[in-house]
């Protein structure tokens, strides 16, 4: 019998095949076949600059070297891959690292969960928790939220288009105005006490209020380092627990490990996904503080949360951490990419843009509807990676790995100023 033979596959065969449901691959339509740092190839060997990075998944770049060396080496010496919660050798090191590297020195005692694989998975826990721990159903979440897209992440998301994706509806959940949602006229944090403290308000004491330092999907929205203090002497005085959903804001995202460091404050939950695997691979982790880990054993578990090739790379992606090299950077850089939004916005003035973000974390929001998206597709014409966010995707969002050099950085802003100024001319 003959073999079988095969072309190579294109684009064709993903629109014949895939979901309908996809939605990276038409915003960028090649096929990649390579990716080193923030460089990634296409099957034609074209070169993109990546300011996506995975959703921010990648942190530490595509294929880093020091991680794949680790990896390669646990592979070929027949490491455990699989282990559902059983102890493995490549889990009980990540965790000491993670003491020793991370909870130690910020004075943290959080004991670590590992809900499942990914950031929706990582809030599911911390949520399922918190309505355990304080026998209440309601969960405060904030406008523009984006906690993920199973039913409990979703319910404490804002977006209306994801949310409309359930199917049923979507409970136990209030929202309120995040910081600087009306403006500098009103002051959230007042608003949220009155609503609390007022018996005719009709909003419950919620179990939990879960928050985003700076939300990512949602535009890049900046929380204040007073207004997320204040929200934590609200909890503390209200008798709510405090969840930060860092799983696209932290491991160094903002400039420090974690992204609510700078407003020094101490959130009950912490959710991390993302990058916290290093490599890109799938894991999740969800800290909690000592006093509240009241699960019971197998209360909350999963086939996949034992993924031990990413325990492997997220120990050794904590080096990166030993030191502020990385963080140093990381802050120079945003710097950097602050300065050239904030000109670019002067530079063309009718696109209404304002500069919003965090470390390399950042973006324009247009006020011309359709402008983001029609930079970001003329970005990729001309080899450079980026995604909108946003309700109305009117954010162009500045993803790039952390390790990026400032050759990389300044070969992708240049690209993203030549794509605005051809937009501006149409």
């Amino acid at each position: 019998m003959e073999a079988l033979m095969f072309k190579k596959p294109g684009m064709n065969i993903i629109e014949e095949l895939e979901s309908e449901v996809r939605s990276y691959c038409r915003s960028f339509p090649t096929i990649f076949t390579q990716a080193y740092n923030y460089i990634l190839r296409n099957i034609d060997g074209r070169e993109y600059i990546d300011f996506f990075a995975g959703a921010g998944a990648l942190n530490y770049g595509h294929n880093n070297p020091k991680l794949k060396k680790k990896l390669i080496d646990y592979m070929m010496n027949d490491g455990i891959t699989h282990s559902l919660d059983m102890a493995t050798s490549a889990k009980a090191n990540f965790l000491a690292q993670f003491n020793e590297v991370i909870l130690k020195p910020r004075g943290l005692k959080y004991k670590v969960m590992f809900p499942g694989p990914t950031g929706s998975n990582s809030v599911e826990s911390a949520l399922k928790l918190a309505r355990k721990v304080k026998n209440r159903k309601t969960i405060m979440s904030f406008t523009n939220a984006f906690h993920g897209m199973t039913l409990g992440s979703l319910a404490v998301t804002g977006n209306k288009f994801k949310r409309d994706g359930a199917g049923v509806p979507l409970e136990h959940t209030v929202f309120v105005p995040f910081d600087n949602y009306y403006g500098d006229e009103v002051d959230t944090v007042d608003y949220i006490a009155k609503l609390l403290n007022d018996k005719g308000s009709g909003i419950s004491v919620p179990a939990a209020i879960i928050l985003e330092t700076v939300q990512g999907e949602g535009g890049i929205n900046v929380a204040d380092y007073d207004w997320l203090r204040r929200i934590a002497e609200l909890c503390q005085r209200q008798d709510i627990l405090l969840i930060v959903d860092d799983v696209q804001a932290g491991c160094g995202r903002t400039g420090t490990f974690f992204s609510f460091e700078e407003a020094g404050i101490e959130p009950d939950i912490v959710c991390l996904s993302k990058s916290i695997g290093g490599y890109g691979l799938p894991m999740a982790i969800t800290l909690i503080k000592p006093e509240l880990d009241i699960w019971k054993p197998g209360e909350h578990n999963g086939t996949f949360r034992g993924n031990n090739l990413a325990f492997i790379t997220a120990a050794e992606a904590l080096t990166y951490w030993e030191n502020d090299e990385l963080s140093t950077s990381v802050n120079s850089h945003g710097r950097t990419v602050r300065l050239f939004l904030e000109d670019l916005a002067r530079k063309y003035p009718e696109m209404k843009g304002e500069v919003r973000g965090r470390g390399l974390m950042q973006g324009i929001a247009f006020g011309t509807d359709g402008l983001a998206d029609q930079v970001c597709r003329v970005a990729f014409e001309l080899g450079l990676i980026m995604e909108t966010s946003g309700a109305d995707k009117e954010v162009v969002k500045i993803m790039p790995p952390l390790t990026i050099d400032n050759e990389g950085l300044m070969r992708g802003l240049r690209i993203l100023a030549d794509s605005v100024e051809a937009c501006s001319n149409n």
